[in-house]
Formats: structure tokens, C-alpha cells, sequence
């Protein structure tokens, strides 16, 4: 068997014509070894001489199988046009000048040659070699377009890396001289401060040494005080001893005789040296004593130095905490500092310039009136979903024919099929209402059986039962697409996730158990059965709470968001009504948003809690759970820890997991703090009637 000719360029031609004629003049026998059935060899290329099965079967049965094995193994040699190819494959490789820059070109020319020659060898299996062959060179073709398109995108990724470093650089120069200043704001005050502390020493030195002064003055001045009471004491009975004794100097000018004046003279004097006796021992005893006044004086000005230093040690307490105050809120600046730097260095990595989205309303069907009403409130992240969408179930509805999927064992069950399978262009209210309509039948099998089904097969069965076997997957496949392009509708979102295994049924019981619970405590407020409320009711804060205040703000404005601002009745039955596409109002899905977020954030506390370990087990887990949530329950604690380890729940798990692993199947399934967080006070949002 000769491999014929292959059509390609002059220079593959004259190649292929040249081994032609080597192997023509070498090979004598058939280029190829077949089997004693006809079949080709199975010769392995790795060992000469390998054994092979004779009379092998590939498709016959196990049984057929095992027979074949009891017979006797061949020895086949290698056959000679394998090695006539890998001759001239080895001849062209060693031709080849593998130091320019196109050498891999260069190299997969001569494979690209034995592989003609390969496939003109097999005249069966020549148009499907032929066609892997064509589909390789297109690929090899659209990646080196690919390459080269990307060429571009390198040089400017370098000029905005170093826009980048260059902002870095002038903003550290900036903040800089703010730390510069920062720096001598605090030496001024350590300064101040010290100065202070040694002004309060000075203080308390004079303190003391006026108390002793003023001890030492009290002391002299009691005993002047003393001394002179004792002094006016005498001087008054001097005075009356002279009074009297001029008396008696009269009367005895009248009658008495010179013998009685001397001997009251005599006795005079005696008293008079016995009064100058008392009077040196009066001052001497009194003479540090202090008058009232002078005392009274100073204690008067004590007081007042007193009164004093406290108001100084007082202003210097002030400015130490002030001091302080300053430092913390210094640290609390450097630390925000350096996280606006990081999210700065974040945003200018991530940059792009922003789009003009205006644009696309002449793109959408609606104008821009259906663009506006679409755009309003979004992100530019949440307007090219948005767009995306739009585009996608515009094609969508162009598209008449799905490719099958297979039916491998990897192709989810409501999607394996072979071949081509006709799209039924559903409208959107016709996709929400049939699986609103698959819960529904759900739910009620799960309640008249008493166990949990899975979404996927039953989803399958539910269309194989209302629409048959034969176009079950014309809607299935419908039905996913669909789903799978409208993320902005909370049905076909939420069910694509669930159905996809992104989150667990229990995150959408979870919500749908919310928003009835809130409904029921709505409708028990309403006395009057009138269905409206007041914004100030107090429904809210008994049916959550456990929200924050402005958790339950954000609520009482989505539930306004039609009202004027001087209207305060909210018709609370309207806030849980859906359109006919299944689109809720602003207050379910803020309710459902918040939902998620609470989640996320009771999460977000437990990896905290677990710390830097990367595996975490069961009782570390729960002891996490009961840390940042008190008031778990044993039951509550045993469901979460079943879902973290997927194990029954009177079964729990022994072995350690990833900590990343245990919070995503949390996050998908349904996790909700149970009581307050220690050390946080519960607060709700609407105030009472």
C-alpha cells in the first residue's frame, strides 16, 4: 500500500514524490501489518516485538473477551513503513535550522508532511484525518491572529503601569510633608507637655513651702495673739492700782500722815517690778503669736493657691487626654491613610476609561426611554450585565436550533441529548410561569412524600410528564437558556443557581419562609384589615430584630418609593406583588439583598473567628458558632455543621476541611444568625405609633 499524492504546495510536492520513490524502491512487502481478521495491526510504537492479542475484538462482549485471552500471544515486528516515516522525519529534523526565530514553524512543517503521507495511507479514515488535520491548522491559524491582536495590548499595559508608578511616587510626596508636619505637631506638644509637668512641679514646690510658712506664721502669731491679751490684762490693773493709789495720794494729803505714802509707796514700787516680771514673761511666752486677722489672711490666700493648682492639674489632665486623643486619631489617619493607598493602587490597576452608556440606547429595542428606565440606579459592572442580557435573549429569540450537549456522565441530566434540538422561543412570562409552576409541583411531592427530591432530575421528569419524552428537551433546553441569560429576573436566577448547584434549596426556601413570615406579622398588625400601615409602625422592629437601624431604614424607604413626602400609608400588600415576568418591588428585593449580605457578614465574623488556620474540624467550628452567636441552638448548630462537612446531621464529621471549602457550602445554604452578637445591641428601625 502506497500513500498516493497529496495536493499542497511545490515544495510539500517535490518532499512527497521524493519519499514516494525511496519507498517504492525499498518496500517490497505491504507497508502496514494486518491482523489474521483483516484488521490493522496494533502495534505499539514504544517496544519492537511487542505481543499482541490475535483474533482481538474491540467491541465483543466480556465474555467473548475472555475467551480471546486464553489464546496465544504473537510477536509482531515493527512494521517497515513506520520506519521509513520515522527515518525521514529524523533526515528532515536534522536539516532544519532551529536558531531563527520562526524554528517551531520550521519544525512542525516536516510533521505536518508525515502526517499527509499518514493519512494518504489510510484510504478509509483519509476525509476524517483530513478534516482533524484542516480544524488543527484553522486553530494554529486563529491563535497566531490572536497573538498577534494581543501585541498591542503589552505595550500599553507597560505606558499605564508606569502612569501608575509615577501617581505612587507623587502621592507619597504628598503625604510626606503632611507626615513632616505631623511630626513637629507632636514634638510641639511633647514639648508643651513638658513644660507643663515641670510648671506643676514648681507649683507643688511653692505649695509646700507656703504651708510651712504659713504653719511657722500661725505658731508666732497665736502666740502674740496670747502675749497680748496677757499684756492689756496687767496694763489694766496697773492703771487701776495707780487710780487707786491717787486716791489715796489725795486722801492722805487730807489726812494721812508721810508714814503711810512711803509704805504705799514702798509697796507700789514691789508691784510695779512684779508687773514688769509678768509682762517680759507675757512677751516672752507670746511673742510668735499671730493675730486673727493676719491668720485669717493667709489662710484666705491658701485657699486660693489651692483652688488654683487644682484648676492647673485639671487643665493638664484635660490636655493629656486631648494628647492622647490626638495620638489615636494620628494612627487612625496613618492606618485609613494607607488604606486609601491600597484601594488607590487597586482602582488605578483595575482603571478603564468609562464608557459612554447612552450609546446602547440605540442599540436596545425601546429607545432610550427603556435604556433609561434599565441604566437608572446601576454601576457600570451591573449595566453590562444588563447589556449582556439584552443582547443575549435578542439572539436568543434568532436562534432556532440548540446544540446537544451528549450524554456524557458529565452533562447534567436534563441536558443530555445528541444531536440538534428546536428552541420553542419562549416568551419570559411563559419561562417564570412554568417554574413557578416546578416549585410548586415540587413542594407538594415533597410534602405528600416526606423527602427531599432532587431539582435537577425532577425538573426532568416534571417536562418528560406534562410535555412527553419526545420534546422534553426542546423545552429543557429552552428553559436553560433562557435562565441562564436573565440574571436580572430573581425566578430564572434563582432557580439557574439552584439547578446548577451555585447555591443550595435551602438559600431559596430560606428567603421565600422570610418574606411569609413578614407578611403574616404585617397582616396580624393590621387591625382594621384595611392593608396599609404607617411608616412608623412598629411591624418591622418585632418581625426583625435582629436588623440594624439602617437596615431597617433602607426598608421603610423602599416601601416609599411611590409615596409622596408628605404621604405616611403604605399599602403594605402591594410591596409583595410581582409583575407578570415575576419581578418583585424594590422592598422584597431589598429584603432579599439584605438577606444575602447578613449572610455574607455572619460569615465574614466566623472566618475572624477561626482565625489564619487553613482546615478547621467540627468542634472547632461549633465552638465558633456558639462565640459569635450565643443563642444558637443544639439543633440550628447540628444543621449548619451537617452542611459545612455534607454529612447527616446525627452523623457529624470527624475530618478536617478547608476553611474556604466550609464557607462556600455555608454560603450556599441557608445560615442566619440566630440571636444578638456579644456586645451589640439589637436596634430596629420604625418608631412607635
Amino acid at each position: 500500500t502506497t500513500p498516493e499524492s497529496s495536493s499542497e504546495t511545490p515544495d510539500c510536492q517535490t518532499r512527497l514524490n521524493s519519499l514516494k520513490y525511496i519507498l517504492s524502491k525499498k518496500q517490497k512487502t505491504p507497508s502496514f501489518q494486518l491482523s489474521a481478521r483483516g484488521h490493522w495491526s496494533t502495534w505499539p510504537a514504544f517496544a519492537s516485538g511487542q505481543t499482541v492479542l490475535k483474533n482481538h475484538k474491540p467491541c465483543c462482549a466480556p465474555e467473548e473477551r475472555q475467551s480471546s485471552n486464553k489464546q496465544a500471544l504473537l510477536t509482531i515486528p515493527k512494521p517497515r513503513y513506520l520506519e521509513q516515516l520515522e527515518s525521514y522525519l529524523r533526515k528532515e529534523l536534522q536539516s532544519l535550522d532551529l536558531t531563527k526565530k520562526n524554528s517551531q514553524e520550521l519544525k512542525l512543517q516536516p510533521y505536518r508532511e508525515i502526517f499527509e503521507f499518514f493519512i494518504d495511507s489510510f484510504k478509509t479514515y483519509k476525509p476524517l484525518l483530513a478534516a482533524i488535520k484542516n480544524e488543527y491548522e484553522v486553530t494554529l491559524a486563529h491563535q497566531k491572529k490572536t497573538i498577534r491582536a494581543l501585541e498591542p495590548l503589552k505595550a500599553m499595559v507597560t505606558t499605564v503601569s508606569e502612569e501608575c508608578t509615577q501617581q505612587i511616587l507623587a502621592l507619597q510626596e504628598k503625604e510626606k510633608d503632611e507626615i513632616n508636619m505631623l511630626k513637629q505637631e507632636k514634638q510641639h506638644l511633647l514639648k508643651f507637655i513638658d513644660n507643663m509637668k515641670e510648671e506643676k512641679s514648681s507649683l507643688q514646690t511653692q505649695v509646700e513651702h507656703l504651708r510651712t510658712s504659713v504653719a511657722e506664721e500661725y505658731a508666732h502669731y497665736l502666740n502674740e495673739y496670747g502675749a497680748r491679751k496677757l499684756l492689756l490684762a496687767k496694763l489694766n490693773d496697773m492703771r487701776n492700782e495707780r487710780l487707786d493709789v491717787t486716791r489715796h495720794q489725795v486722801q492722805d494729803v487730807k489726812g494721812e500722815d508721810v508714814v503711810k505714802l512711803t509704805l504705799a509707796l514702798k509697796v507700789a514700787r514691789q508691784d510695779l517690778a512684779k508687773a514688769h516680771v509678768k509682762l517680759n514673761a507675757v512677751i516672752a511666752d507670746y511673742g510668735d503669736v499671730v493675730p486673727r486677722r493676719d491668720f485669717e489672711s493667709l489662710e484666705k490666700k491658701y485657699s486660693d493657691l489651692l483652688q488654683e493648682m487644682k484648676t492647673l492639674q485639671k487643665d493638664f489632665d484635660q490636655l493629656h487626654k486631648e494628647y492622647e486623643t490626638l495620638l489615636e486619631i494620628h494612627r487612625e489617619t496613618a492606618e485609613e491613610r494607607d488604606n486609601f493607598c491600597a484601594e488607590l493602587q487597586r482602582v488605578q490597576l483595575n482603571y478603564t476609561p468609562r464608557p459612554n452608556w447612552p450609546k446602547c440606547s440605540e442599540a436596545i429595542p425601546g429607545g432610550a426611554d427603556r435604556w433609561g428606565c434599565l441604566a437608572e440606579g446601576k454601576t457600570s459592572d451591573q449595566l453590562v450585565d444588563v447589556l449582556l442580557e439584552e443582547i443575549g435573549t435578542g439572539t436568543l429569540k434568532e436562534i432556532n436550533v440548540f446544540p446537544g450537549w451528549g450524554k456524557g456522565d458529565k452533562v447534567p441530566v436534563y441536558l443530555r441529548h445528541e444531536g440538534e434540538v428546536r428552541n420553542k422561543k419562549l416568551t419570559r412570562k411563559d419561562v417564570v410561569n412554568i417554574l413557578k409552576d416546578v416549585w410548586k409541583e415540587k413542594i407538594a411531592l415533597e410534602q405528600q412524600t416526606g423527602k427531599r427530591s432532587s431539582l435537577p432530575e425532577f425538573f426532568l421528569s416534571y417536562l418528560q410528564k406534562k410535555y412527553g419524552d419526545a420534546t422534553a428537551m426542546e423545552w429543557s433546553y429552552t428553559l436553560y437558556e433562557n435562565m441562564r441569560l436573565c440574571r436580572s429576573n430573581h425566578v430564572l436566577s434563582s432557580f439557574y443557581d439552584i439547578l446548577t448547584g451555585k447555591v443550595g434549596e435551602e438559600h431559596y426556601h430560606g428567603q421565600n419562609q422570610l418574606i411569609s413570615s413578614l407578611q403574616k406579622e404585617l397582616a396580624a398588625c393590621d387591625s382594621s384589615n384595611s392593608g396599609s400601615l404607617t411608616s412608623k409602625h412598629t411591624a418591622l422592629r418585632e418581625a426583625f430584630p435582629l436588623k440594624r437601624e439602617e437596615s431597617i431604614q433602607e426598608l421603610v424607604d423602599a416601601s416609599r418609593y411611590k409615596l409622596d413626602s408628605a404621604e405616611d400609608l403604605i399599602d403594605y400588600v402591594s410591596l409583595f406583588k410581582e409583575d407578570e415576568e415575576g419581578n418583585a418591588e424594590p422592598f422584597v428585593a431589598k429584603l432579599r439583598s439584605q438577606y444575602v449580605r447578613e449572610k455574607q457578614e455572619y460569615l465574614r465574623r466566623l472566618k475572624n473567628k477561626l482565625g489564619d488556620v487553613i482546615e478547621v474540624k467540627a468542634d472547632d467550628l461549633k465552638t465558633a458558632f456558639c462565640t459569635i452567636d450565643p443563642d444558637i441552638d443544639d439543633q440550628t448548630l447540628d444543621t449548619y455543621i451537617a452542611l459545612a462537612y455534607q454529612v447527616r446531621r446525627e452523623q457529624p464529621g470527624q475530618e478536617v476541611v478547608p476553611v474556604e471549602t466550609v464557607l462556600e457550602r455555608l454560603l450556599a445554604g441557608d445560615v442566619r444568625q440566630v440571636g444578638p452578637s456579644p456586645g451589640e445591641g439589637s436596634s430596629a428601625g420604625f418608631e412607635g405609633e
